[in-house]
């Protein structure tokens, strides 16, 4: 029987579930029993534009919905509705319970399609990172930012969050076991992460432009020196 010496540990991250916000840009399907009556919910057009999903007939595509700032979208054939503060299944959940007083047998599917965040600083690729699905973890954002650079400070990452209106900045090490049970663990939309320079990198910078100013003034004491006693 084969024997191995590495310590293993299995920590459950925390539980997580994307929220919806104003500015969230939404896809609304609905499908029924009767497909006539759940297409007034599923208004489409011909001509694709930005911000707008092919549906995948007839080059038809489904128009977005935009959480407004009250929080509410205007739903097809509904009117307002209140998504903001909803998870994805409740926000589902709600629209297929008001679609019940109408059809039978609604099925609603929603989907975030501007989900994003943003990674800047020590990292190969800084930039906007697009969130395909309804979540995404820090480190998953590094990855596709290129992975930190040498120079990158794991232990001191900075996470800035704009929830409710209220702006946080929140320190995240990612060498930590407890890291994976930290609400930090899974991005929200438009958190912003920044992975501070360590020392060598802030020292060099420092040194780099006035070292280049010292030569240089070397350099011209030398080239007068050189002239005068000829």
């Amino acid at each position: 029987m084969n024997e191995s010496n590495a310590d293993s540990e299995t920590i459950n991250a925390v539980n997580y579930a994307n929220v919806l916000q104003p500015d969230d840009n939404l896809v609304i399907t609905v499908t029924a029993d009767e497909p006539e009556l759940a297409a007034p919910f599923n208004l489409m057009y011909l001509n694709i534009q930005t911000n707008q999903i092919n549906s995948g007939a007839n080059n038809e595509v489904l128009i977005s919905y935009l959480i407004d700032s009250n929080g509410e979208i205007d739903f097809a054939g509904i009117g307002k509705i209140k998504l903001a503060g909803l998870t994805r299944i409740e926000a589902e959940e709600k629209i297929r319970k008001i679609l019940e007083q109408q059809i039978n047998n609604p099925s609603v599917n929603l989907r975030v399609i501007n989900f994003k965040v943003s990674v800047i600083g020590e990292v190969n690729r800084p930039g906007p990172v697009s969130v395909v699905g309804d979540r995404i973890t820090l480190l998953e954002a590094l990855s596709t930012a290129g992975d930190m650079t040498i120079y990158g400070k794991r232990k001191e990452i900075l996470v800035i969050r704009d929830k409710d209106g209220i702006v946080s900045l929140n320190t995240v090490d990612i060498t930590s076991p407890d890291f994976i049970k930290s609400e930090f663990f899974y991005l929200d939309h438009n958190d912003v992460v920044y992975v501070k320079p360590n020392k060598t990198k802030v020292n060099s910078s420092i040194i780099g432009p006035n070292l280049t100013v010292g030569i240089s003034a070397l350099s011209l004491i030398v080239t007068i020196i050189a002239l005068s006693t000829r």
